[in-house]
Parts: structure tokens; C-alpha cells; sequence
């Protein structure tokens, strides 16, 4: 017996069809002849860089299994169905605290079925100020293989992602190490040389971590490790779309330069989806949010201080400014980021393919959301 069967629109042809889920997957796709209303049918959204949401913290410990579930549910009503929590530079027992509250996490189904891995975020990052962002200097240091191979027995094999910048003496080698065990590589938070991104592309890097944030104020005109990035072919692109964190300039430059290897990440933070107002970090100290949802320092509100906007934003943003089609705009955050960790989401609307899917409604310059369905089964909606 199916799970379901959807009548809607394809969000990227606009043909109209009938979508058939059994068992957790894609059974069947037909086209429908008709010209009634339709929602939208799209592929769930990926989010690989999720700090935390609705006052939830991966990166202040301690934090429950079963918080770690409720932030997979959060995260449905924004449209996305996989996501990695992303843990960043701490002390060496918070880090591995933190990765082991989410390995245990994934004992539980619905976070088993959302969750395929985790994200580490430093520490081997720059120590500069600037590129280190809000990274705590005291915890950053050079890439160490024992220290990560600890982490990675916490997580119970689960660090899919790691951010680091390859300004690090021996970080040619620990990349290697590190994608010949299956992890990916990103470069993030760096003030490396073109030299070094080039060999640590050589050695297996193949993202690049919010490209464009993270970095000195000002920089020279060339090189820089942002135009660097940029012209290594083998480097994805993340950007995170808030309205806040990348000017529509950059965004387009980025995205006419990497094509299909540009993509969204939110970047949450324990704010998203909290009321506005002020708030105690533990890093970084009192924030505030308003109530267009930006997240900047109180103290000095021209610092950002993480975003609390989601990825389903971020599409709409790109539609607002009419940077790319509803197709591709949803696109770049699902099956973009999904081929980066060959995942089977990769696949969309396709038979076969997990039934991780939205319905949505357009609207004058974007999209908005009607129901999410997470294995065939209705979660949102």
C-alpha cells in the first residue's frame, strides 16, 4: 500500500504529476494532464551547518538526545528534512561531549532518518582576528590527528564534515588523512595562501565553508584567499543567504562563478525561530535580535552575531532579488548540498529516491511552505 499520493506541480518544470511514495521512498512519478491549482512539490531541503535552533545549542553542553530530536522537528517546519548539526571550536572535552550527546541522538529514529552525520567547525582554524570569527583563540590551534581521531570515536564515525584552514604547517597531510577515511574537507575561517588552498585542493579539500564570511575586513586586492576559492574548480561553494551575512553583489559573483557547485547553508544559531529580543551567549556575550531577524552584538550592532534566519530564507531571498528561479533557488538548497556528501536525497523528485519532499505555495517573489513530508509520512501540514 503507498504512503501517499501527492497531485502537484513540479517547483522546477511546473509540469503537473502525480507522486507515488511506498516504504520511505519514491514509488512513481506519472505527469497529470490539468490546469487546476496545484501546490509546488519540491525536494526537502539540506542544511549542512546547523548550530542549533529555538533555544537548543549543540555548542553549549550540556544538551539532551532528546533536544537534539525536537530540533529535527523545529527544523520540519521550516522545510528542512536532513540536516548536520554542527559543533565549533571549544575546549577538547566540550567537543567531544557535544558529539557524543548527538552520536547517542541518532539512536532515536527520527533523528537516525534526519541526521546522516555531524559537521565539525574548528578548531584547526585561523588564529587571526577577523577570519576566526567568534571562534574562541584560546581552543585554536594546528590540525592533530589524535585529538580528531578522539572526537571521530565519540561521534561514533559520524564527523562527515571538517572545517579548517589549511594555513597549518601539516595540514596538507591531514587532509589527505582525513578524506582517505571518508571525511570531507571544507576550507573555513582562513587567511591561508593561494599557495596553500591549492595544495590542500591537491590533497582533497572540496568545499568551501560560508564563503565570504569569516574573514579580514578588509583584504588586498589580489590575491586573496576569497578570489582564491573562487577559481579552484574543485571547491563547492556555500553562502549563507540571510540578507545580512553576503551583499546581493557577492552573492551573484558567487554564483555565476561556481555555477552548480554554489549552494545555501542557514548557519542557524540557537535564535532562529526564538522571539526577538536580547540575549546572554556564551561566546561572544549579549545579542540582539530584531524583528526583521538579524542577529548582531549589542554592544556593537554592526557585528553580526550568527544568523537566526533558516535555509527556506535564504531561498526567498534569492527569488526577492531575482537572483535565480524557484527551481534552481530550491535546488541550491537540497539537491546541491546533498550531492556534496552523496547523499540519497541527491537524487529529488525521482523513483527511488528518498520521499523527503515540500509542498509549497507560491507567492509574488518566493515560496511559502504547505507541508513537509519526511519519509512519505506527513510531519508539517
Amino acid at each position: 500500500m503507498a504512503d501517499c499520493v501527492i497531485d502537484a506541480r513540479d517547483a522546477d518544470s511546473l509540469q503537473a504529476i502525480r507522486l507515488t511514495a511506498a516504504n520511505g521512498v519514491i514509488e512513481k512519478i506519472v505527469p497529470l494532464d490539468t490546469t487546476e491549482p496545484l501546490p509546488l512539490i519540491a525536494p526537502g531541503l539540506v542544511d549542512l551547518q546547523v548550530n542549533g535552533y529555538a533555544g537548543i545549542d549543540f555548542n553549549h553542553y550540556p544538551f539532551s538526545p532528546e533536544a537534539v530530536a525536537a530540533v529535527v522537528e523545529k527544523l520540519w517546519q521550516q522545510g528542512v528534512t536532513t540536516f548536520l548539526p554542527t559543533v565549533i571550536t571549544a575546549s577538547d572535552r566540550s567537543i567531544e561531549q557535544a558529539l557524543s550527546t548527538l552520536a547517542a541522538a541518532r539512536e532515536q529514529p527520527v533523528v537516525a532518518a534526519a541526521v546522516p552525520g555531524f559537521h565539525l567547525e574548528g578548531p584547526f582554524l585561523s588564529p587571526e582576528d577577523g577570519p576566526r570569527g567568534a571562534h574562541p583563540l584560546a581552543h585554536i590551534s594546528a590540525p592533530d590527528d589524535a585529538r580528531f581521531r578522539r572526537w571521530q570515536q565519540a561521534a561514533r564515525g559520524g564527523i562527515r564534515l571538517l572545517t579548517l584552514s589549511p594555513e597549518w604547517a601539516n595540514s596538507t597531510a591531514f587532509i589527505q588523512r582525513c578524506v582517505g577515511e571518508g571525511v570531507m574537507i571544507s576550507i573555513g575561517h582562513t587567511s591561508a595562501s593561494a599557495a596553500q588552498i591549492a595544495d590542500a585542493v591537491a590533497a582533497g579539500a572540496s568545499l568551501s565553508t560560508h564563503l565570504g564570511n569569516g574573514a579580514h575586513l578588509h583584504l588586498p586586492r589580489h590575491p586573496n584567499y576569497i578570489w582564491q576559492q573562487l577559481a579552484q574548480d574543485e571547491l563547492a561553494c556555500a553562502m549563507i543567504a540571510d540578507g545580512d551575512h553576503l551583499p546581493l553583489a557577492v552573492l551573484k559573483v558567487f554564483m555565476r562563478a561556481k555555477g552548480e557547485r554554489a549552494f545555501l547553508v542557514s548557519d542557524v544559531t540557537c535564535f532562529a525561530g526564538m522571539p526577538p529580543g536580547e540575549y546572554q551567549t556564551p561566546i561572544g556575550g549579549r545579542v540582539t535580535l530584531s524583528e526583521s531577524g538579524r542577529l548582531a552584538v549589542t554592544e556593537t550592532p554592526a557585528l553580526l552575531a550568527g544568523s537566526a534566519r533558516g535555509l527556506l530564507h535564504g531561498v526567498n531571498h534569492l527569488l526577492q532579488n531575482d537572483l535565480a528561479s524557484v527551481g534552481e533557488a530550491l535546488a541550491m538548497a537540497s539537491l546541491r548540498p546533498a550531492k556534496q556528501l552523496n547523499l540519497p536525497q541527491q537524487q529529488g523528485l525521482r523513483a527511488g529516491a528518498p520521499a523527503d519532499f515540500l509542498l509549497l505555495s507560491p507567492q509574488a517573489h518566493g515560496v511559502s511552505l504547505r507541508a513537509t513530508y519526511k519519509a512519505g509520512r506527513k510531519v508539517v501540514g
